[in-house]
């Protein structure tokens, strides 16, 4: 086969896909257009281009050389947004550090990931100084600050991020390299042991970013994004690079805020002020907007949002759709950087009344370009495409990890049969649009027969006095096991619902055949609040430990 190869002139120039050429475009075609920090700051892609090339050169000043790492406390800014760029742009790779797992685990990623230079948020100063002393890589910190106020303790900061840009050039020439080279590594939430490093390429993110921006420019209308857009992430850019759409949305050239820690009212004013049209969030956060009495106030009509991290129920939907909100699914996990799919409707699908439309935008949805979906059983034979029958998801793409740092054992088992396991158990339609019904290890067996946590939850979630439920699986020595339904009601329902009422609730949808009739064995209990991991998903491992 080599004979086929190309011919390749000696002089010509091969342009490896690096994340430095995402920078081209806007320059280019969009110097004047805006990026703005909360009420604190605002100012061009010109100006960005400058910070980043500072950036550059106040690293490089402090001894960051390739294959170095330089680590990121910090809450949604514009300094993450350069540091996106900046860091893995001069060879060295970008730790984005989970600022919501505890001390101790946060230590373990640092360590693990061997930071030389940690960037840390005053507000995050206090934690560091917990676990200073144990730090056995970092040689060089950088004060991250909104007012350039200097702060008390015992860390030797090389100075302010600001101050130190400001004294920088602002011209850098960024090399060439292989594009192989790893730019990102970040660690996934760790509900159980310790949290795993994941990590990307230059290549994997320029082949995300671009089969990202050809999947939301595919629509005409619906969930599109395009250059006239305002986007602003309510995802964590510690968190699979704020899903990747912080460098969409900067290769094309859109305005972008960024919001700092979210408080619900700072993120509706945010939203009002600068005509945000589209965002990302978990289901928590849309939630919390929504119920938020400064809502009443904001027109969220318009605005389009990407919902992932955890499945979004069709109630929630209704009431964004009521709300003129154009909401749709997107899936996928740290270890796939992270979109796999997104759930746009057809046209013929949005002339549906919003009830059908919801049974679609909760969906995972549909592959974005070179994506490789198989849904398997358990001796991975493919399961039929029918919107019934269950199996693993497991996927191939140019962009998912090719393991977990240091752990070969769990990389070896993560790519088992040369395909990513999702551990993510659905069922896909003849459209070709996946559901997710279950985590593999969430699906709770009853009698021999296998019960979807998740369809339960959305059933109950549907009745009016619930705010919020999760269900798991608990032994039983009859049945195998019973599901437990943990139930938030909402606090100004009255009179209060019994447990009676949600069981009744539950079992009409099972007389209905719309869910196994293995729900009879429901048990139920209210509870103040339910367990969430540092990015706002269901902790289900812990609600296990707690209620066995």
């Amino acid at each position: 086969m080599n004979d086929h190869l190309i011919p390749r002139t000696e002089s010509a120039y091969s342009y490896p896909l690096l994340i430095k050429n995402l920078l081209q475009a806007p320059l280019v075609a969009a110097p004047d257009q805006e990026i703005v920090y909360r009420d604190s700051l605002r100012y061009t892609y010109r100006t960005l281009g400058e910070r980043i090339c500072r950036l550059a050169n106040v690293l490089t000043s402090l001894g960051v050389k390739a294959g170095d790492t330089v680590a990121v406390m910090d809450w949604d800014s514009h300094r993450y947004l350069e540091c996106f760029f900046a860091v893995p742009m001069i060879g060295a790779v970008l730790h984005t550090i989970n600022v919501r797992l505890s001390p101790e685990q946060i230590l373990y990623t640092i360590d693990h990931a061997e930071d030389d230079v940690l960037l840390v948020n005053s507000e995050f100063v206090p934690l560091l100084e917990q676990i200073k002393g144990r730090l056995d890589t970092v040689r060089t910190f950088v004060l991250l600050t909104d007012d350039r106020k200097p702060v008390a303790g015992s860390i030797p900061f090389a100075g302010e991020y600001e101050e130190l840009l400001a004294a920088a050039p602002t011209s850098f020439d960024f090399p060439d390299f292989d594009e192989n080279t790893r730019a990102t590594t970040f660690y996934s939430t760790g509900t159980t042991g310790l949290p795993k490093g994941v990590y990307f390429s230059h290549r994997q993110l320029v082949l995300h970013t671009f089969a990202t921006v050809a999947a939301l420019a595919t629509p005409l209308t619906h969930g599109r994004f395009h250059r006239q857009d305002v986007y602003m992430p309510i995802t964590p850019m510690f968190h699979v690079h704020a899903w990747g759409l912080p460098y969409v949305a900067t290769m094309l050239g859109v305005k972008q805020v960024y919001p700092g820690r979210y408080v619900p009212e700072q993120l509706l004013e945010l939203i009002a002020r600068e005509r945000v049209t589209f965002s990302h969030c978990v289901p928590t956060i849309l939630h919390m907007l929504l119920k938020s009495p400064a809502s009443a106030t904001v027109d969220l009509a318009g605005w389009k949002v990407i919902i992932g991290g955890a499945s979004m129920s069709r109630t929630l939907c209704l009431e964004a759709l009521q709300r003129g909100i154009d909401l749709f699914t997107g899936y996928g996990m740290s270890e796939t950087c992270p979109i796999l799919t997104l759930a746009h409707l057809t046209p013929e699908m949005l002339a549906r009344p919003a009830a059908e439309q919801a049974e679609i935008r909760c969906k995972t949805g549909i592959p974005l370009p070179l994506v490789h979906l198989r849904l398997v059983d358990e001796q991975f034979r493919d399961v039929p495409r029918d919107g019934q029958s269950t199996g693993e998801l497991v996927v191939r793409a140019p962009w998912l990890t090719q393991g977990y740092l240091k752990d070969h054992k769990a990389s070896a088992k993560l790519w088992e049969g040369g395909w990513l396991h999702t551990s993510d158990v659905a069922n896909i339609d003849p459209h070709g649009y996946a559901k997710i019904t279950d985590r593999t290890k969430d699906v709770i067996k009853v009698a021999g027969e296998w019960l979807s946590s998740l369809e339960l939850e959305d059933l109950l979630v549907h009745h009016p006095a619930v705010a919020e439920v999760a269900v798991i699986g608990q032994p039983d020595e009859k049945w195998g096991e019973r599901p437990l339904a943990l139930v938030v009601t909402k606090p100004d329902q009255q009179p209060p619902v019994t447990e009676k009422q949600l069981l009744h609730h539950v079992r009409e949808y099972a007389e209905k055949g719309l869910i196994s009739k293995q729900v009879v064995l429901l048990r139920l209990r209210f509870v103040a609040a339910i367990d969430k991991t540092s990015v706002g998903k269901t902790n289900k491992v812990a609600l296990r430990e707690k209620y066995l």
